[in-house]
Parts: C-alpha cells; sequence; structure tokens
C-alpha cells in the first residue's frame, strides 16, 4: 500500500546506476534494511541520505536485492499497477507486430517493467513463465490481469529454470486458466505454418526472438545453398526456402524437434531431397562434412550458463564458428548467434574473430543482429538483450 513500504538504503555514490535507469541493484550495494521485508516483497529504494528514489522488487537471497518496478515512490503497486503495465505492453505490441503473425513475445520482463515475467503469445494461448520472487508474490494478480487485458483461452504456466530456483522457487507448470492447450498449436509467422510444442519445446516452443532474423535471411536466400545449424522445428529452414534457396539442409540433434521441423516444412510446400532434415551432433557433422555453402546460419543453445561456464563456452563458440567459416564458399555469409547471457556483445565479437583468423578468412559485418522489438530492453540495461549475432561476408 501507499506509505507502508519499507526502506532499503544505498552505501554513498551507490545510486548512481539506478539514477541512470539500471534496474538492479546488488547486495553489494545496500547499506540497510528496514525491518525484515520477505522475498518479494516491495521496497524503496533509497539514498544514502534517505532520499527516496524507486519502488522495487526485495530479495535477500540472490546477489540482486532490487529489481526495479517504478520511479513514482508514492506509487501503489496493486491491481490497477499491473493492469497498467500490461495495457501498455499490448498497446506497444499492437504497433510492432506484422501482419499474418499469431506469436510473439506480449512480456518480456524489465523491458516492459515488469521484472521476472515473461508472456509469448501463441493465438489464444498465454505462456507464462515467473521467474522472480517478486513476479511469484504477485502472480495471482498478474494472472488476473492477464485474462482482463489479453482476453485469452488459456494462460498455461512454465516457471522453470534456473534463474528461478535462484529465487527460491521450485520449478512450477500448468494450466492458470482454462484447459491445457493441446500439444502442438499452429500457429502462423509472417504468413508460414508452424507446429508449436508449448508444453515440452525449447523456451516455450518456439525462438520467437528470431522473427526479424528469419525474415532477413529470407531476403538474402534466393539461389543459395543453405546450412541452418542448432535447427531446432526448422524455423530459419522455412524462411529460406520460401525465400527461393536452392537447397537448405537442416542439422539438430533431437529427433522430437527434426520431426516437427519436417512437419512444419511440409505444411508450407517444402518437401524432397532439396530440404532434408539430418539428426546429427552439429560439431561432428561440420568436421565430416565435405559439403559447402553459400549460407550458414548457427543458432546454438546458451553454451554458457553461469560465469564460470565463460572458458568453456568461449571455446565452444569459437570452434563451431571455426568449423562453419571452413564450410563456407568464398564469399558465403554466416550468419551467427549467441543467447548466452554471460556472453556479451564485445565478447562474442571477440570470439568471432578470433575463429575468422584461425581459419585464415577476412570477415566483414554487415549486420549486427538482436532480438525483434517485441522484446524491449532499457537502453541502461544491456544484460537484459541476452540474444547477439553477425551477419559477416567472408
Amino acid at each position: 500500500m501507499k506509505g507502508t513500504y519499507r526502506k532499503l538504503r544505498l552505501k554513498p555514490g551507490r545510486e548512481l546506476s539506478l539514477v541512470k535507469g539500471h534496474p538492479w541493484i546488488f547486495s553489494g550495494a545496500v547499506s540497510s534494511v528496514e525491518g525484515n521485508p520477505a522475498p518479494g516483497e516491495v521496497v524503496l529504494a533509497a539514498d544514502s541520505e534517505g532520499k527516496a528514489l524507486a519502488l522495487g522488487f526485495f530479495n535477500p537471497k540472490t546477489d540482486i536485492v532490487f529489481r526495479l518496478l517504478t520511479y513514482d515512490t508514492a506509487a501503489e503497486i496493486d491491481a490497477s499497477f499491473w493492469r497498467e503495465r500490461l495495457a501498455a505492453a499490448l498497446s506497444l505490441r499492437e504497433k510492432l507486430i506484422p501482419p499474418r503473425t499469431s506469436a510473439y513475445r506480449l512480456i518480456n520482463a524489465e523491458g516492459d517493467g515488469i521484472p521476472g515475467l515473461v508472456v509469448d503469445h501463441y493465438g489464444e494461448v498465454l505462456v507464462c513463465s515467473f521467474t522472480t520472487a517478486g513476479a511469484e508474490l504477485n502472480r495471482e494478480g498478474i494472472a488476473t490481469a492477464l485474462l482482463e487485458s489479453a482476453r485469452p483461452r488459456t494462460i498455461y504456466e512454465r516457471s522453470e529454470g534456473k534463474s528461478r530456483q535462484m529465487e527460491g522457487y521450485e520449478d512450477r507448470e500448468g494450466a492458470i486458466h482454462g484447459e491445457a492447450p493441446e500439444k502442438e498449436l499452429e500457429i502462423t509467422e509472417n504468413g508460414l505454418k508452424f507446429r508449436v510444442d508449448v508444453i515440452a519445446g525449447q523456451k516455450t516452443g518456439f525462438f520467437l526472438d528470431q522473427r526479424d532474423n528469419r525474415d532477413l535471411l529470407e531476403r538474402l536466400s534466393k539461389g543459395r545453398t543453405v546450412l541452418n545449424c542448432f535447427s531446432y522445428t526448422g524455423g530459419f529452414s522455412v524462411y529460406c526456402a520460401r525465400g527461393g534457396a536452392a537447397r537448405v539442409v537442416s542439422v539438430e540433434a533431437s529427433e522430437q524437434a527434426n520431426a516437427m521441423a519436417v512437419r512444419n516444412l511440409e505444411a508450407n510446400g517444402f518437401t524432397g531431397d532439396a530440404f532434408p532434415v539430418v539428426r546429427d551432433d552439429v560439431f561432428q557433422y561440420l568436421r565430416r562434412s565435405k559439403e559447402q555453402y553459400d549460407l550458414i546460419i548457427l543458432d546454438p543453445p546458451a553454451f554458457s550458463k553461469s560465469k564460470k561456464d565463460l572458458p568453456r563456452s568461449s571455446k565452444g563458440y569459437k570452434d563451431i564458428n571455426l568449423q562453419a567459416m571452413g564450410r563456407l564458399k568464398e564469399g558465403g555469409l554466416l550468419a551467427t548467434f549467441s543467447c548466452s547471457n554471460h556472453v556479451d556483445e564485445e565478447l562474442f565479437r571477440k570470439i568471432v574473430l578470433g575463429a575468422a583468423m584461425d581459419a585464415g578468412k577476412t570477415a566483414r559485418l554487415l549486420r549486427v543482429l538482436g532480438p525483434g522489438p517485441d522484446h524491449p530492453t532499457a537502453l541502461s540495461h544491456p544484460e537484459g538483450r541476452y540474444l547477439k549475432g553477425f551477419l559477416l561476408a567472408l
């Protein structure tokens, strides 16, 4: 309620990043905490002199003890607050989502002012994830606001993963509203049809963040031979096929994902020897294959789950890029991505440059790639931009 928030006071000079818009306060910046607020409780952040700065979620169990909600320190974090945040998110998507597209990111955590909440829109089904203590504590109020704002047939929860566990919660999955969705939903994206498993698929079933990059590579694929590595359910492959690629090879280790990739290609009219789907380890496939390609796409899963994984993951990213460069024709294009939170854009650039040097290639940067606009991040919060990529000519 208004005026009843406990106060978190910062050490001298440690308020600067919050004032500049960064949404996190780390434990080392805190001087004192009034009372004993529970994990997920809303607290008032103040500078060392006691000046009120912002309201946010508190959790003493993690290094990030404060997650920004609003700079309006007189605000009430209640049902109307969540309705306003969701209404703003819906309004933004109405301006951003292209025609003939039924699937997109509706809420992108801090990027939409609700830290720890991700909501993906799949037609009449919303798939949500509550990963912070604050989001968990407000789960019912947020779910009610989602029903009122988006009016879905089903809200299905997939609250899981390491970040949720670090906040002190076990994984939880199931329908919040309505019945559990069918195992496979059909969505459209820029007029293409895709089958999506929102219950057991990776992330919430589809890599919605790559929509604009798929669109870009479609426009670059005409007449080219394409290798789609870590192809999952064939998103890039279907786009490149529609773009007029002469051949599209999809390589993925998951049998279930490959079966769906075949169905997605077929659903859009692409069958036959020009569109093979290969079940294999990408690292091994690139080493064994002798085929050369005009365009290679590298969209691997996150190699780095924590900072301690960085040396190993950096080696993995370098190796996969090095091997891919060896399979490119002279003048070929490489679209390479990392979705590891702990591999920032500058580090990824250095890794890919190192691979090019070892391959004896001169890599020219054509475009810096990232998530679509339905995955907004605060300009002051680069950590929120987990997907990064480069389109290179070699």
